[in-house]
């Protein structure tokens, strides 16, 4: 998932340090991106298909790939594709919205160049993630593609199921899977879990039971990635019918954009939310907070020190961060020691996205090995983790905790809190980094959730980023860009 305004580039370490994996050895605990290919594997085997499981490669969302990564990876994917020749089908997991340099559409390139091993007969599907892109190329190059319905990501597994339920009736039915697409113009960041996108899951899951329909995608697409088909689309799959699809696509694209202004998240500036939490009297749960633009889920470092910052300045006591991501600082915290009080400098690592690294007095108050989080049915590395506390250290109410790891990685569990010792049901307010995926997880333990628009490499404001490659008008940067 490349985020054009990242200052983190993405090689072939990134890839290594994430996911990288040969001959379908994923282990124990596979990691999210290779779900659908154990499920693949798993329905293939009971079905006793020969199923051969090429390169798996997935790099912690970032900055433009490198060509020299790019091309690699693809040419190693293109490698077992050519071992396993001649195949029935090719089913490929992919995420949509990677851009390597020379490539604005890298997965596209790889979906063109199966499709120029295997001829125009042979099946090609994929599932993708709802923040992809949704390109001609991709459209050109495969049969069918499945995005998924939900953000958070909690249909990874179900998603996968549809596409070889799809794979199996090509096989031994005959079907022929027909799409459409149809531009929304829109950019943005738009949660399933609330109205009215819910309802228009709920809505695309009913037209798939309807004779004709097989699947229906909102490609939500990824606002961060500069390249020139960047936007929402809607992808209707039918059963050998183009005017269905073409119609359906077209209604549910007018649907989406009528209902443009209710499908953003309520955001709040981190003073307001401040305000909020003070406010309020404690209660049994804790607030949410989201610190949207420093989520190292959509590319940033992860290491912003915005939101800490404006806490110690206001003196707000009571809240706990997590997980920032400083390396350096947790390794000077395992010198220190539990329990040792020590002056640190934290964040504000990577640049003018970062924010000023903070400089402050802390008690070190838990510290963890190799720590890790759930995320559905996977499990993500948080790395090393120390607990640090600004202020008094017996004083729950009043200190201020910050919970730093090695590992960048977003916050998709209260785990990011409670791996080092720290109960995330005693502060007043949690605030995590990330933009929507802690929601599964934080969501049933929330008093109530607030999404902030803080600086940093992810902003929510979209009429100011600076796009170099998107020239079409798009909403909200345009008021109507169907005028």
């Amino acid at each position: 998932e490349t985020n054009t305004f990242s200052p983190i580039p993405t090689g072939m370490g990134l890839f290594a340090e994430t996911m990288l994996v040969r001959d379908g050895q994923f282990g124990e605990h596979p990691f999210t991106f290779a779900l659908p290919l154990v499920v693949w594997r798993e329905r293939a085997a009971a079905k006793g298909w020969d199923m051969r499981v090429g390169t798996a490669a997935f790099a912690g969302p970032a900055g433009n790939t490198t060509r020299a990564t790019h091309e690699s990876l693809r040419d190693a994917i293109l490698a077992d594709l050519d071992k396993a020749m001649p195949v029935d089908a090719v089913i490929l997991n992919l995420h949509g919205a990677m851009i390597a340099d020379g490539y604005p559409d890298a997965e596209g390139d790889l979906l063109a160049k199966v499709r120029e091993r295997v001829g125009p007969k042979v099946p090609i599907l994929a599932e993708l993630d709802l923040h992809g892109h949704m390109t001609q190329l991709k459209l050109d190059s495969a049969d069918a593609l499945v995005y998924f319905k939900e953000y958070p990501h909690i249909d990874v597994v179900p998603r996968a199921h549809e596409v070889f339920d799809l794979a199996e009736r090509m096989r031994e039915q005959g079907l022929k899977p027909t799409m459409a697409i149809h531009d929304c113009k829109m950019l943005g960041i738009f949660p399933t879990t609330r109205e009215p996108m819910r309802s228009f899951v709920a809505r695309m899951q009913a037209l798939e039971k309807e004779p004709g329909v097989l699947s229906v995608s909102l490609v939500h697409g990824f606002p961060w990635g500069d390249t020139p088909e960047c936007g929402m689309r809607v992808l209707v799959v039918t059963d050998n019918d183009q005017p269905l699809a073409d119609k359906l696509a077209r209604q549910l694209g007018d649907e989406v954009w009528s209902q443009r202004d209710g499908l953003l998240a309520p955001f709040m500036t981190p003073a307001a939310a401040i305000d909020k939490v003070l406010a309020a009297q404690r209660g049994d749960k804790p607030f949410v907070l989201a610190d949207m633009a420093d989520n190292p889920g959509i590319g940033a470092a992860g290491d912003s020190t915005f939101m800490l910052a404006e806490l110690m300045r206001r003196g707000a006591g009571g809240f706990a961060i997590s997980p920032l991501w400083d390396p350096g600082a947790v390794g000077l915290a395992f010198d220190a020691g539990l329990g040792a009080a020590m002056d640190i400098r934290l964040g504000g690592k990577l640049g003018p996205a970062s924010g000023q690294p903070v400089d402050v007095r802390v008690t070190v108050m838990g510290l963890t090995r190799d720590a890790t989080q759930p995320f559905g049915d996977a499990t993500t590395a948080l790395g090393d983790m120390a607990w640090l506390r600004i202020g008094n250290p017996d004083d729950d109410d009043e200190a201020l905790d910050v919970v730093i790891n090695s590992g960048r990685t977003q916050a998709f569990s209260p785990q990011c809190f409670s791996a080092v010792g720290l109960d995330p049901m005693k502060p007043r307010a949690l605030v995590v980094k990330s933009t929507q995926h802690f929601h599964a997880g934080f969501g049933p333990i929330a008093r109530e959730v607030c999404y902030m628009t803080t600086p940093g490499t992810g902003s929510m404001d979209m009429a100011s980023l600076e796009y170099q490659q998107i020239t079409a008008p798009l909403w909200p940067r345009v008021a109507d860009p169907f005028a």
